[in-house]
Parts: C-alpha cells; sequence; structure tokens
C-alpha cells in the first residue's frame, strides 16, 4: 500500500511536467541600442536572455554611417588627416600620429629630435584624457555621479593643456607630415605643472570615493573576464590584453619616437575582469604624466631648434615664412592646391593608442593622392570577444564590460 507522502511526490511530478509542456519557456530577444544611452548610439546589441543571464550576443556595428578609409582617398595625403581626428575623438593626437608616422615612412624621412619630443607629450595627454573619459563614465554609467566629476574635471584640466600646446581642445590637428604644427608656448611647463598637481589630487579622490564602494567594486570585480589566451587569439591589445596579464605594449615592445629613451612602466592585471582594467587605465594615466614630465625637461634642455623636416615639397612652411618670402607662398599654394607627391610603395606603422594597437595600412602610386588607406582600429577588434565575456553573465553586467572595451565608433565604421 502507497503511504501519503509517496502519493504526494507522484501529484508533484505530475503537476511540474503538466507545467513545462505548458509554459512558454522560449528564450527573450532583447535588442539594445542603437538610441540606448548605454550603447553610445553607435553599437546595437541583438541579446538572447535566459530570465536575466545573458544566452547569447550579437554585435552590430556602423550606426555612425561613415565611409572614413574612403574617404581619405579621395584627397590629398593632407586632407586626410582631420578625418584621423574623426577616429576617436578622446584622443585624437594619437590619431594623427599613426596616420603621419605611415607617411613619413612612405617618404623614408626622419623628424627633429624637438618634434619627436612635442609629439610624446601631445600623445600622453591624449592618453590621459581618453582614460579619463572611459573611467568616468563607467563610473556614471554605474551610477556613482561624484567620480564622474572628478574625472571631467581632471579631463577637462588635460584638454587646456591640449590646447595651449595644439591650439584646440578636442579635435587637435596638431600633428603634420613631417612635424608638428609649432613648438610648445614659453608657458606650457608652468601650467602643465600646476595642472599635474591638480590631476594628480582628484585621481586620489577619485580612488578615495570608488575603490572602497561595495557596490561598485562587485559590479566591476570578476565580470566581463576573459583569458589572455582567448585575447590573443582574437587579436586583442591594449589596457584589456594587460588587465589579463600580458605586458605587451608598443611604445616599449616596438619603440617609436623616443620611448626608449623615457623611463616609465606598463601596469598588468592578473584575471582579466572590468576591476583588472579600470585599476590598468588608472596606473596609465600615473605612467602618462610621468612621461610628460620627462619630455617637458628633456625639452628644456635642448633648448630652442625646429621642429619639422626642412623639405617644404613635404612639410608646409610656417605661416610667418609664408608671409615674407616668394619661395614659401609659392610652395604653399602648389602644397595646398595639389598636395606633395609620395613615392609609389606601401608601408605599415602602428602606434599605441588608448585602446591598443592603433595601425595604419597606406599605399602610393606616386601622385597626390593616397592609393590605399586601411586602418586597424583597437576598438572595432576589442569588440569582437564581447559575446565571449558576457556569457552566462547578467543582463546588467554588459553595461560595465561595454564600458572599459571602451569602443569608440569611429573607428569601427567601415
Amino acid at each position: 500500500m502507497q503511504s501519503i507522502s509517496g502519493l504526494a511526490n507522484t501529484s508533484f511530478q505530475a503537476l511540474d511536467a503538466d507545467l513545462s509542456k505548458d509554459l512558454h519557456t522560449q528564450h527573450q530577444i532583447l535588442n539594445m541600442g542603437p538610441s540606448h544611452p548605454a550603447t553610445h548610439g553607435t553599437v546595437k546589441f541583438l541579446i538572447e536572455l535566459d530570465g536575466e543571464s545573458v544566452v547569447g550576443l550579437d554585435v552590430q556595428v556602423g550606426y555612425l554611417h561613415r565611409g572614413f578609409e574612403k574617404e581619405c582617398e579621395s584627397g590629398t595625403w593632407y586632407q586626410a588627416i582631420p578625418y584621423t581626428d574623426r577616429l576617436n575623438y578622446n584622443s585624437a593626437v594619437l590619431c594623427n600620429l599613426g596616420y603621419c608616422m605611415a607617411v613619413e615612412k612612405l617618404l623614408e624621412i626622419e623628424t627633429p629630435e624637438r618634434c619627436q619630443w612635442l609629439r610624446v607629450v601631445a600623445s600622453e595627454l591624449a592618453r590621459l584624457a581618453d582614460h579619463l573619459t572611459r573611467c568616468g563614465a563607467a563610473c556614471l554609467e554605474l551610477q556613482a555621479m561624484t567620480p564622474f566629476l572628478y574625472g571631467i574635471e581632471a579631463r577637462e584640466l588635460t584638454w587646456d593643456l591640449l590646447e595651449m600646446l595644439c591650439g584646440a581642445r578636442v579635435t587637435s590637428n596638431y600633428v603634420r607630415i613631417g612635424g608638428v604644427k609649432h613648438g610648445m608656448p614659453t608657458n606650457f611647463v608652468a601650467q602643465c605643472r600646476e595642472n599635474f598637481a591638480r590631476i594628480r589630487e582628484l585621481l586620489k579622490d577619485f580612488d578615495d570615493v570608488i575603490l572602497r564602494n561595495r557596490i561598485f567594486v562587485d559590479r566591476m570585480r570578476n565580470t566581463g573576464v576573459i583569458g589572455k589566451n582567448e585575447l590573443i587569439r582574437y587579436a586583442v591589445t591594449g589596457p584589456l590584453l594587460r588587465a589579463a596579464g600580458v605586458p605587451f605594449d608598443l611604445r616599449k615592445d616596438q619603440p617609436y619616437l623616443v620611448y626608449d629613451q623615457i623611463d616609465f612602466d606598463v601596469p598588468v592585471g592578473e584575471i582579466g575582469d572590468n576591476y583588472d582594467r579600470f585599476l590598468v587605465c588608472e596606473e596609465e594615466m600615473i605612467q602618462s604624466m610621468r612621461i610628460v614630465e620627462q619630455c617637458l625637461d628633456r625639452l628644456q634642455r635642448l633648448g630652442p631648434g625646429p621642429v619639422d623636416v626642412d623639405n617644404y615639397k613635404v612639410r608646409w612652411p610656417a605661416k610667418g615664412r609664408v608671409f615674407n618670402r616668394m619661395e614659401e607662398l609659392i610652395q604653399q599654394f602648389k602644397s595646398v592646391t595639389e598636395g606633395p607627391k609620395v613615392a609609389a610603395g606601401e608601408a605599415y606603422f602602428a602606434v599605441e593608442s588608448a585602446n591598443g594597437e592603433l595601425g595604419f595600412y597606406l599605399v602610393s602610386d606616386g601622385s597626390e593622392v593616397p592609393y590605399k588607406v586601411r586602418c586597424r582600429p583597437p576598438s572595432l577588434i576589442n569588440l569582437q570577444p564581447l559575446p565571449l565575456m558576457v556569457r552566462g553573465a547578467y543582463l546588467a553586467d554588459i553595461i560595465p564590460t561595454f564600458d572599459m572595451i571602451n569602443m569608440i565608433g569611429g573607428e569601427c565604421d567601415r
């Protein structure tokens, strides 16, 4: 004779079978973006959800509707520089630098020493501004308003320095083929040291507020985890790779400009989660200021000197000489209307941008217009393993993971 408990278990099993048969248990398909504020208006996620857990993710880019590479092939070599400004608006100088050094590689020219130190100063200021935007925005999108304001104040101080040096705050157009636009102002060194002192205070306040906040730490730690083997397989570089424990940095591994003469450290993480990425970016900001200070000391020891190559067929002459000398006026007219001719050939050159390896592959047919311009954008490549980072995680974990990838839509449009 069956017991009462046995009858009850049989009834419950039958009920469970009926429920699983009758209930709708299909995965939910959710469109996130491109109008979603967390996707920055430039990307859409097609998410497959099982409750709050991410089962699958399809990343769809291309919502800026730009044809950057083909636009560069429609004008002269100089006319492509403003297009590179718009690749990553957080660190436009680094995009200018990568393109101009690729052209210089085709031309087989080397810029003067003073120019190289100035390029490093501008590059590291741009990197500092980029990391401040990344870390500040990550805090804001996790509802931490106060550290965001600290980060934006520090970024404004950095942009003040870029404006002093370059003449513009965001799309600077400072780096030119064969040199830079001009040297640094006489009061730049003093202002830079003053701003850096305040930026360091703000970064300390930033740390005190955010790294002891249990909610922030829990949202970042052990989320977006991906191992170094997978990152290498996807050709991911920059802070994402270094956060997983791989100390790869083009400034150290393939030195360009004068980075081999500068003392700085490459911070690395341990497990490659969002928290490691955040800490790596914070330490890189400290290292960027350290690099800039060494450059300023060296520039003061060097004294005055040229900041561009002495070849006006390549480098636009300075306005002072254009207004007072006939030869430079003629060369300026020809450079603007026709553009410099670049010897036939092909070249690839890469710099360490704030997001990783930013490279330009250029092909010249010997004319004034590039035959082929191809960009190796870190944002597009670093975005590819995002589905692996969030698979099995919660829907809410997409936000900090996407923030720390720091995708910029201008680099993703093909």
